[in-house]
């Protein structure tokens, strides 16, 4: 009966967005699109927060990498006039402007989840879940460093962590930086026995190397070897996953055409598509693309809180979904500008899960003081 009601809901939330568009579609019409280019005062991590506005009122909010002046114009002008709910054609037409689709398309679900009075993950037929298990990135040079990391982001929560590789020295490292590997994951896990850990290569390694680290790492029991090597040769991609126990991720750096491909050839355990490069609809489009092939998707980001928010949105409306990088910011001017962009606290992280947002929309109350506060003037 409540699996009855809540498909009635959803329904109902479905037939609201087409009435009330359909009604007045000159309402539920773009207006304008306003960018802000922002950058954290100590990580300097960057991203761009987009403003939709409709012709009836309503402000949707998006998130991408950079976006430069000339993609803003030239994307402006295809969404122009267009209706909201029209988000997946527009997602096709803007792929002359890869930087600023992301947000766009994020921002366009927030104004349809507005419309229908539903959270953006029950427009598109969640949620397939009540909360989602998120994983940060740890920060730091030596092991000494990362261990500190883990603590900071243990505090806040966080039960999974991403560990970047040790710097190699050369092309081709052998046994020396083996060993430094299994030692760094051997300090941290001392440090929080309990803790899961991904290993980070960021495709920098030779399948040589490569290969001898996945072996390494199977005492460990790690969640997945994360871009051991370049995802453009697959074969080699293949081979590294193929020999080894350890689950392997591709996906941040591939573009949407290579994924079929990557799960083609079994490179694959963890699909690793980019937030800032998808945006909510493609990462849903390659999620179902995996799913025959049992594979789970944990969506890339490193970007800012509106894009942690629509990944959440995400997680909750695919069966597929395994665990959402979320960044955990160490310093406190950084922990301090991202809790600034809201007007309440948006995600909060509790043993290593964060509930799913509850709002019409993406359920966020962008401060737009603060977007200028924050907005990162030309030199």
């Amino acid at each position: 009966m409540n699996a009855l009601l809540l498909r009635r809901a959803r329904l109902a939330g479905a037939q609201t967005v087409a009435t009330q568009a359909g009604s007045d579609p000159s309402s539920a019409a773009i207006a304008d699109v306003k960018l802000w280019r922002l950058r954290e005062p100590i990580s300097r991590r960057v991203y761009s927060v987009i403003r939709i506005r409709t012709r009836g009122g309503l402000l949707g909010f998006g998130e991408a990498g950079a976006v430069s002046s000339e993609e803003l114009v030239r994307g402006s002008q295809i969404v122009q006039g267009k209706a909201v709910t029209s988000f997946e054609v527009l997602d096709r037409q803007l792929t002359v402007t890869p930087n600023l689709q992301p947000a766009i398309n994020m921002a366009l679900l927030d104004i349809v989840g507005k419309i229908a009075n539903a959270p953006v993950y029950q427009v598109l037929g969640g949620p397939t879940r009540h909360k989602a298990r998120v994983i940060t990135m740890l920060e730091g040079a030596t092991d000494a460093e990362l261990v500190a990391s883990m603590k900071s982001a243990s505090a806040a929560g966080y039960r999974a962590f991403i560990v970047p590789l040790p710097t190699a020295q050369w092309r081709n490292n052998g046994k020396q930086f083996t060993d430094a590997v299994t030692n760094r994951l051997k300090a941290l896990r001392a440090e929080s026995p309990n803790a899961d850990f991904v290993l980070d290569a960021a495709a920098k390694l030779t399948a040589g190397d490569a290969g001898m680290i996945a072996a390494a790492l199977e005492p460990f029991h790690i969640l997945w070897f994360d871009e051991p090597t370049p995802d453009w040769n697959r074969k080699v991609a293949a081979r590294v996953s193929q020999e080894t126990v350890t689950p392997v991720g591709f996906g941040r750096t591939a573009r949407a055409g290579d994924f079929q491909e990557l799960l083609r050839e079994q490179a694959i355990d963890v699909l690793r598509p980019g937030l800032q490069q998808h945006g909510i609809s493609r990462l849903r489009r390659l999620a179902a693309l995996a799913e025959p092939y049992y594979t789970a998707i944990a969506p890339f980001h490193d970007g800012g809180p509106i894009a942690t928010v629509a990944a959440l949105h995400m997680a909750a409306s695919v069966p597929n979904f395994f665990i959402q990088q979320i960044p955990h910011a160490n310093n406190e001017k950084d922990r301090a500008m991202r809790a600034q962009l809201f007007k309440r606290p948006e995600v909060m992280v509790k043993d290593g899960f964060t509930s799913l947002p509850s709002g019409p929309g993406l359920g966020i109350q962008v401060d737009e003081d603060a977007l200028m506060r924050y907005e990162e003037r030309p030199a």
